[in-house]
């Protein structure tokens, strides 16, 4: 009882501290100089006109070398990040990768990954906000094998207790080859049509 009378004391002690302070404040009537902000000058219409068309113009500049990369196919060897099963994977065409847990597609399955969030090449990178549009980059890859992690062993003991417990965990693995990785359309253009593909992630 003595600690909780103590820590009451103290809390209204403090509480009184910070009304005092409050109140000479107030009387004070006085903002310090970091208070007080000074006034900003926010662009006019006229100047913001002129930098969007300027930005504009770079913008489309640099869509058009894009598209003419792309179209020339001259824009090498692309690598994207895709979202597959709660993870991020930085990918390029004849990678393996591994995705671990359950997951239902079968051996010599083809499928296409589409929840792409970053592709590029040697001169240009993409990046969605958090994907990119679906169907503008084709990510197609292939099952190449499910099977199990190696055997991890769980032991328990207790000393003296009588008490030992081993327990022995395997979890199931899927292996992916990357087939592909291709820009199909141009850049700047939007997509003409939503995908009516069932979709797999």
């Amino acid at each position: 009882m003595a600690f909780l009378a103590r820590n009451l004391v103290a809390l209204t002690r403090q509480a009184r501290l910070l009304d005092n302070l409050t109140h000479s404040m107030r009387c004070l009537s006085v903002t310090p100089q970091f208070c007080q902000q000074p006034k900003l000058e926010l662009p006019t219409t006229a100047d913001l006109q002129e930098v969007s068309k300027e930005e504009q113009k770079e913008c489309q500049k640099i869509f058009d070398k894009v598209n003419q990369q792309l179209a020339k196919k001259e824009e090498g060897r692309l690598f994207a990040v895709v979202h597959l099963c709660g993870k991020q994977f930085k990918i390029t065409p004849g990678d393996i990768i591994l995705v671990e847990g359950y997951w239902p597609p079968t051996i010599g399955d083809e499928i296409r990954l589409e929840k792409v969030m970053l592709a590029g090449a040697k001169d240009f990178t993409l990046i969605g906000a958090p994907l990119l549009e679906p169907g503008l980059v084709d990510v197609k890859a292939t099952i190449i094998e499910k099977t199990l992690t190696h055997t991890k062993t769980h032991f328990k003991k207790k000393r003296r207790k009588q008490y030992l417990r081993i327990n022995f965990q395997r979890s199931p693995n899927t292996m992916i080859r990357i087939n592909s990785i291709e820009v199909k359309q141009q850049v700047d253009k939007p997509s003409p049509s939503p995908i009516n593909e069932n979709r797999i992630f």
